[in-house]
């Protein structure tokens, strides 16, 4: 009995060395990049994930999550190269803020390619979705899941927004990426490019007169009906979201706790992304829940948004060279195969005399 005994101790010994070993070179903390706040879904998802990681690996991975842009130096567009230089360890970020660096991730905003949520699953959840990720390998960083931001819609203090004439002149805020900048100059409009704190206070002084985002990501979160009054339903880009990990740090995981990583973000993507449609998918709930606190929604027809996509078609020509025509072809393939086959127009029934 002694003999087995002292069998079970060098054992457990032996494996207590391994596990050891294992997170002997982990840090104590590793650092998660989150552009908004801790009220979002957005920023909910990230907590998530740093909860079910906390857990299921027994603390050996401790993920502190750096809200608001608290790790890059005033500049969301730089979020990217944190993670690339192994600033930050993990983000869960924007394609948009991601896209100068990573031009590929401008097929999402290419105006009017994606029309519905349909369309963007099929996009994520297919053969082009495993080539983003590629490509984002290749530039350093390893995607674990794809989250949502939601699809852009237009605020104002103005007017309401309803034919491309209704924005000339307006000064609108957007992100620091080039492809608004180009769009919402095509449509009249002038484009002021700022982070989104000192937009909050533009649009307080009435310095800047509008802004695009998604509804259950920024405007409910931010109340922004406190100062714009006009809010237009379009679609015309949607937000992904994919959530990172460095190459560097990645390597320093073991396979086990890669297999954790991976599967604590599944779920939690997919509870953000679920998330974050709250309201908007196959029903009317936000746009009720603005119109509630006094805004003027104005949601466009189909044949309004074919007016916007004709004004902005040169854009999307031009940007098309910059991100690649296999990768827009590919994604208008998945886009139309979603769409399913064209319904064709109901006879007539011709009675009979």
């Amino acid at each position: 009995m002694k003999r087995w005994w002292g069998f079970i101790t060098v054992a457990l010994f032996v494996l207590g060395l391994a596990a050891s070993a294992s997170a002997a070179g982990y840090k104590s903390e590793y650092k998660m990049s989150v552009v908004v706040g801790p009220m979002t879904s957005w920023g909910q998802g990230a907590q998530k994930f740093a909860d079910l990681v906390k857990q299921r690996t027994a603390g050996r991975i401790n993920i502190k999550i750096y809200y608001s842009g608290q790790l890059y130096a005033g500049k969301q567009t730089n979020e990217f190269m944190l993670i690339k230089q192994g600033v930050a360890d993990f983000a869960l970020g924007s394609t948009i803020n991601w896209s100068t660096t990573v031009k590929e991730l401008n097929l999402f905003s290419l105006p009017f390619l994606i029309p519905d949520y349909q369309a963007l699953d099929a996009i994520e959840n297919g053969p082009l979705g495993g080539k983003i990720f590629q490509i984002l390998a290749e530039k350093g960083a390893v995607a674990l899941g794809w989250g949502e931001n939601g699809f852009r819609e237009l605020t104002n203090s103005k007017r309401a927004v309803k034919r491309p004439e209704d924005l000339d002149g307006l000064k609108i805020r957007v992100v620091g990426s080039p492809i608004f900048i180009d769009t919402f100059r095509a449509l009249g409009a002038n484009p002021v490019s700022m982070n989104w704190g000192e937009a909050l206070t533009a649009f307080q002084s009435g310095l800047v007169d509008g802004q695009e985002n998604p509804v259950t990501g920024i405007l409910i979160p931010y109340k922004l009906w406190t100062v714009h009054k006009y809010c237009t339903f379009w679609h015309y880009v949607i937000d992904p979201l994919i959530l990172l990990a460095g190459n560097e740090t990645w390597k320093t995981f073991d396979k086990q706790d890669q297999d954790i990583l991976r599967q604590a973000a599944r779920e939690a993507t997919a509870w953000q992304k679920d998330a974050a449609r709250r309201g908007l998918h196959k029903s009317m709930t936000a746009v009720n829940e603005l119109r509630k606190h006094g805004m003027d929604v104005t949601v466009l027809t189909a044949d309004q948004i074919a007016l916007f996509k004709a004004k902005t078609k040169p854009v999307y020509t031009r940007w098309t060279g910059e991100i690649g025509a296999d990768l827009v072809k590919a994604a208008e393939d998945a886009v139309a195969k979603a769409a399913g086959p064209a319904k064709k127009p109901a006879r007539k029934r011709i009675q009979k005399p």
